[in-house]
């Protein structure tokens, strides 16, 4: 069977499409250059002639200062272009997964949140992300949509939690926000939940993330950095700063403090889900390897 993958060059979807290609699913991913998402008319004849049994979309403007600077873009990237592939899979049958984010959760109230949390995003890329959420379940009430937090897990594509290890790994100074909170999702949790969910007769929302309290950044590289040390890829446990949200001079964009997201609802399919405890050591040990085989 044909499976469509829109942002197979992203993080999430090298990993997507390794791991659909792997369980005998016929792989289509076709790049900015073969396929403009903010061409709406472009987008519905690709996955009108696609053929395809499935269409998983992992494709985002997910920079938050890049949606700052291009609102539009990011609206049609993040709403109007989900809502295009939706409405298309109406007319050809094709299960349609989507992938959205915590962001859209409103992250003033510290603690987990479920799917029924209100949603009241701080920032253009949360508004963008939302709306797409809204109209691809008016598009297509079959529809999944998945919101992933932190990803990280893909070497390549290094996320916080990877890149802070290769400072490390370097020597360089390390620092880290402590009081921003939500769950990190390795995107091989995403990639096999997603196949997991596929024929399985759900539709709506799904928080798809790791379970446990809610971590911080510095929290999350703290764990993977003890994980480098207890490994021997690090000899001693290097210092780190802490360092709070207010500082953070460098973001122009507003964050939102507390959006974990509790996964209960998706484990209750009978999906299993890492904490996030091991899902930062599976990630760190994966990050390292790599190093070590360059």
């Amino acid at each position: 069977m044909k499976l469509l993958l829109f942002g197979g060059s992203g993080r999430t979807g090298q990993v997507m499409q390794r791991a659909a290609t792997a369980a005998g699913w016929q792989v289509c991913a076709p790049s900015h250059g073969e396929c403009d998402l903010a061409d709406a008319q472009a987008l519905t004849a690709t996955v009108l002639n696609s053929g395809a049994a499935a269409v998983v979309n992992c494709a985002a403007v997910s920079g938050l200062e890049a949606c700052l600077d291009d609102p539009l873009t990011a609206h049609l990237v993040n709403a109007v272009a989900p809502a295009t592939m939706a409405l298309a899979c109406r007319h050809t049958g094709a299960r349609f997964v989507h992938l959205s984010t915590d962001y859209v959760l409103e992250g003033v109230k510290a603690g987990l949140k479920n799917e029924s949390t209100k949603c009241k995003p701080a920032n253009v890329y949360g508004l963008s992300k939302r709306e797409g959420e809204q109209q691809v379940a008016e598009a297509l009430a079959a529809a999944l949509v998945l919101r992933v937090s932190w990803v990280c897990g893909n070497p390549a594509k290094p996320s916080f939690v990877e890149a802070t290890l290769g400072k490390a790994l370097s020597g360089a100074p390390l620092a880290a926000i402590a009081d921003k909170y939500s769950l990190p999702t390795d995107a091989a949790d995403i990639a096999r939940v997603v196949l997991e969910l596929l024929p399985k007769p759900v539709s709506g929302v799904f928080h798809l993330c790791s379970g446990g309290e809610p971590l911080s950044w510095y929290d999350c590289a703290l764990i993977a950095l003890q994980h480098a040390v207890a490994i021997g890829a690090l000899p001693v446990l290097p210092p780190m700063e802490r360092q709070l949200l207010a500082q953070a001079t460098f973001f122009r964009e507003v964050r939102p403090r507390h959006t974990a997201m509790s996964n209960e609802r998706l484990c209750s399919l009978g999906i299993s889900m890492p904490s996030a405890t091991l899902t930062l050591q599976r990630v760190a040990g994966r990050y390292l390897a790599s190093r070590l085989n360059k």
